[in-house]
């Protein structure tokens, strides 16, 4: 059985499972309640709670490290399970409860707590999450699988400041209540995965096995890996991207519809790219989206007016659209089942490291050098990652596992 899945031969190879379907209906939900409540994050800290722009940093710093190991343990801790739902269901439960103890706190520390329960959900589902989809999901389909996942999850971020900007402004409801409301579409997804969430028990690898020990992770995985924690670092905060566009004249106000355009565009393709690395291979894929990123990477600091900014901006979007699920594949087809929630952690915690670095790197740049200097590297290093993955082709084929 290819990639080790546990899929009844009857079904048709581009056809996605049910458990796929309902993980992408969680992630619009859940994604929704969170963008609901994250561009309000700071203006509810620094106007209500009285925290500082620092201790703001703080609280997302803190947050975001803590969910980048707890990835790793928790895929690791995934594959000695014969099932990865409990991991699924509780990290769902507790980005819930992080939302209703936000709407009642009454001092920065206990957003500061609420947010680390926030991402502690997130860094104990996601690795399970991608690796119960690879698991489900022939290696014939799984582009479509991880781009359908990522589709529903930029509907989310489309949909959530929509609602939030409706409650805030159309209906002139209190801040802590949009929060509270916020509750309802993730405690729906939690009812839905307790409910309707079915993982057929995974085989245990044999421990004399002669291809794998188990916990071992193959060499080629490692090669691909590499290639993406470098693109990671070409991918920093698009924070720079929002300064950027404010220089070229995009008022304050418009921002929020330019970011919602920027996944309007990830989540009406990104299923059908995904299925695009399923008939042409992953890694052609990454390498036409990861040039495409460097191209409009150096193409921004010569965006002077208003009209091309905004295309440029657009545009952004489509290496992320061809990238996001075949990236995701390509890991679940390098790995055999018994590790795939270890890989699929290790790739969350090598890609946010990365990110963490190049942000660093790329305000460096754009503070003490100049903009154009900071993209410029930005874009030299994604064409490194798409060269990267062109020298490394005989050294990442998927292994029969």
């Amino acid at each position: 059985m290819s990639g080790g899945s546990n899929v009844p031969t009857s079904q048709r190879p581009n056809t996605l499972r049910p458990q796929v379907i309902l993980l992408g209906i969680i992630s619009l939900l859940n994604d929704s309640a969170s963008e609901m409540i994250y561009p309000l994050l700071p203006v509810f800290l620094t106007a209500t709670l009285g925290a500082t722009p620092m201790i703001v940093g703080l609280i997302e710093g803190t947050a975001d490290a803590l969910s980048s190991i707890l990835k790793l343990v928790a895929g690791s801790i995934s594959d000695r399970l014969p099932r990865r739902k409990s991991l699924v269901v509780g990290g769902y439960a507790l980005a819930t409860a992080s939302r209703a103890w936000i709407a009642i706190a009454g001092r920065w520390t206990s957003v500061l707590a609420a947010r680390l329960v926030d991402r502690t959900g997130k860094g104990i589902r996601s690795a399970p999450r991608d690796a119960m989809i690879a698991d489900v999901t022939p290696v014939e389909s799984r582009g479509k699988a991880f781009g359908f996942q990522r589709a529903l999850d930029h509907t989310g971020a489309v949909v959530g400041p929509l609602l939030a900007i409706v409650f805030l402004n159309a209906m002139k409801l209190p801040m802590r209540t949009v929060f509270m409301i916020a509750v309802i579409p993730g405690a729906i997804g939690v009812a839905l995965l307790i409910l309707f969430l079915r993982e057929p028990p995974r085989a245990t690898k044999p421990s004399n096995s002669a291809t794998e020990q188990p916990g071992n992770l193959p060499r080629p995985f490692y090669y691909a890996l590499t290639s993406i924690a470098l693109f990671s670092l070409a991918n920093s905060s698009d924070v720079f991207l929002l300064l950027q566009a404010n220089a070229a004249g995009v008022a304050t106000g418009m921002l929020p519809v330019l970011w919602s355009a920027h996944h309007v565009i990830k989540a009406l393709f990104s299923t059908g790219a995904g299925a695009r690395s399923d008939v042409t291979g992953r890694r052609k894929l990454l390498v036409v989206g990861w040039l495409f990123y460097a191209v409009i990477y150096f193409a921004f600091p010569f965006a002077r007016s208003l009209y091309i900014f905004v295309i440029l901006f657009v545009l952004y979007a489509i290496p992320f659209t061809l990238t996001e699920g075949a990236e995701r594949a390509w890991i679940g087809d390098l790995v055999p089942a018994d590790v795939r929630g270890k890989s699929f952690g290790l790739y969350y915690l090598a890609t946010g490291l990365s990110v963490l670095a190049g942000t660093a790197l790329f305000g460096a740049l754009y503070q003490n050098v100049s903009p154009r200097a900071a993209f410029f590297t930005g874009a030299a290093i994604a064409v490194a990652a798409a060269l990267s993955v062109i020298a490394g082709r005989g050294r990442t084929a998927p292994q029969s596992l």
